[in-house]
């Protein structure tokens, strides 16, 4: 049985990078690309004109008409069914929180090989984020400082439920919803309303903040 296909955009204003990375994904037969463009205005305005939406984006940071942060806003306000994927030189651990904070599900260097890029492709697609070790590492540098003086925390603690806590664990052990369902023994309505719980609950802006909220309050080793 062949693979879902997998609806790709791409927003990146350096040409030489953007027609490697096309000929990278063009040949794998699970990924369609459906847009490409070098300025974030004009993909955003080509974005709300298409009939058949990206599953993900893979966004650069520099971009004239509107840079990879304003567009991942825009699209996680927007269009929160597409799921970005920050590509980018910037190494800053400060930027990298502030992205997955902003909405995007993974943070690849574009440095970074092949395999990585379609390993952070499916699990985006699949499981709803993608975290490197230095992702994981800018969000605790970043927060390590702060998370004391958080008001509310222990509050927020307190409401989740010990199922939602579950299913949070889950979550970022990377089992999407229908393999929560399975190894719970509840509905994928039900979970997707737990999910839904959660999102509310702690503030966040899709799974990626999921897990960004448990790791900054180290609920669970695996993401240690």
């Amino acid at each position: 049985m062949p693979k879902e296909k997998i609806h790709i955009a791409i927003a990146e204003d350096q040409h030489l990078f953007r027609e490697s990375l096309h000929a990278l994904l063009s040949i794998q037969v699970n990924i369609r690309i459906l847009l490409e463009e070098d300025n974030g205005k004009t993909f955003l305005e080509k974005i709300k004109a298409m009939e058949l939406l990206p599953d993900i984006a893979l966004i650069d940071i520099n971009m004239p008409g509107l840079n990879g942060m304003e567009l991942t806003e825009i699209l996680r306000s927007d269009f929160p069914a597409i799921k970005v994927i920050i590509l980018s030189v910037y190494k800053q651990d400060r930027l990298i929180a502030k992205m997955i904070n902003s909405g995007a599900c993974a943070y690849l260097n574009k440095n970074c090989d092949a395999a990585e890029l379609f390993t952070a492709i499916d699990s985006v697609h699949k499981n709803g984020f993608y975290m490197t070790g230095e992702v994981l590492h800018a969000i605790r540098q970043t927060t390590s400082q702060t998370i004391k003086k958080i008001k509310g925390f222990n509050a927020v603690l307190e409401e989740l439920t010990k199922r939602e806590k579950e299913i949070l664990e889950l979550i970022c052990k990377e089992y999407n919803s229908a393999e929560i369902a399975d190894k719970l023994y509840l509905s994928i309505r039900t979970v997707e309303g737990h999910r839904n719980n959660l999102l509310l609950k702690t503030n966040s802006k899709n799974t990626a903040g999921l897990v960004m909220f448990a790791l900054k309050h180290d609920l669970f080793q695996l993401l240690l």
